[in-house]
């Protein structure tokens, strides 16, 4: 939901970036390098770190009075809510470890809403120095057989690894809480825990980035790098996704769209199914096509609620 942003057309108008987002609550940094705590102007706008913003001075701050058009919208939702993560970003980066909670299906839901916003997706596999990490490395081999690149670190002693990933790209982070994102981010900002802090306190809500997401520019890394640190998941939803792409977000079916029999063929026990016979010949895992019917499920609830 954006309104035309309004930028030098109007000189009582300041252009910025939202760099923290807790509920209705938004602090944006402006081209001077000032902070300024701003609320929503109206209900009509929902916002996201790394939105471009207008906003207007008024008593105690400011206020958000349009978004610039988005090049990308990361989020989660189901039937019923939504929760934006990050605007205009370039990559998904998702943080697992050794850890038997771990949700492999949230990190498959994690490649598909990349692939659906044509960001890049990568994972990034911490506490590589753990015992228990061949294990994960051994979970995680079916993730990098699509393509998809693991990059084993251990935030605590060595983040070059995950460095050339995040080099001029606008990136946000997401995983399970426990996964070492703050430690990571921690690592690449040491002063990253005490900003937290201050924007926690600005923003009056006494809660920390489990609860917020917080955008870190990272001026060491090559280009315009940033990364968007979200609160830790229990769920992904992709609700919002268009049942009739969301097929297309999954790389090894694409190939096999448009060679069933039957046009409208929703690759669910149809004779002829080019995606039954792949998964039949082992070349497309069983769990990635019930991913696709769960997401399928999903779309048609949240349109059967509105």
């Amino acid at each position: 939901m954006t309104r035309p942003h309004a930028g030098a057309a109007d000189p009582g108008l300041l252009p910025g970036l939202v760099v923290a987002a807790y509920r209705r609550h938004f602090e944006i940094a402006l081209a001077s390098g000032e902070r300024v705590e701003c609320v929503v102007k109206g209900r009509v706008l929902k916002i996201a770190a790394g939105d471009r913003v207008d906003i207007r001075r008024v008593a105690g701050g400011g206020a958000i009075e349009s978004i610039a058009p988005r090049t990308t919208l990361i989020y989660r939702s189901d039937a019923f809510k939504e929760k934006l993560l990050a605007a205009n970003v370039t990559q998904i980066a998702g943080v697992v470890a050794p850890d038997l909670s771990l949700d492999e299906e949230l990190i498959h839901r994690w490649m598909i809403a990349a692939e659906a916003s044509a960001c890049r997706f990568v994972l990034f596999a911490n506490k590589a120095d753990l015992p228990g990490f061949p294990a994960l490395r051994a979970r995680l081999a079916p993730i990098a057989a699509l393509g998809y690149p693991v990059v084993e670190f251990a935030a605590r002693n060595d983040i070059a690894p995950v460095l050339p990933w995040l080099a001029d790209r606008h990136t946000v982070l997401v995983g399970q809480s426990g996964m070492g994102k703050s430690t990571l981010i921690n690592a690449l900002l040491p002063d990253a825990d005490v900003r937290t802090t201050e924007v926690s306190d600005s923003l009056k809500t006494g809660r920390h980035t489990t609860t917020s997401t917080t955008l870190y520019p990272l001026p060491a890394l090559p280009g315009d790098a940033w990364i968007v640190d979200s609160p830790g998941m229990k769920a992904f939803g992709l609700a919002h996704l268009d049942p009739d792409g969301v097929a297309h977000a999954f790389v090894e079916l694409r190939p096999l769209l448009g060679h069933c029999r039957f046009r409208d063929c929703r690759h669910d026990r149809e004779p002829g199914c080019a995606v039954t016979a792949a998964v039949d010949a082992g070349r497309v895992a069983p769990h990635r096509v019930a991913l696709l019917h769960a997401l399928l499920a999903e779309s048609a609830a949240a349109r059967g609620h509105r």
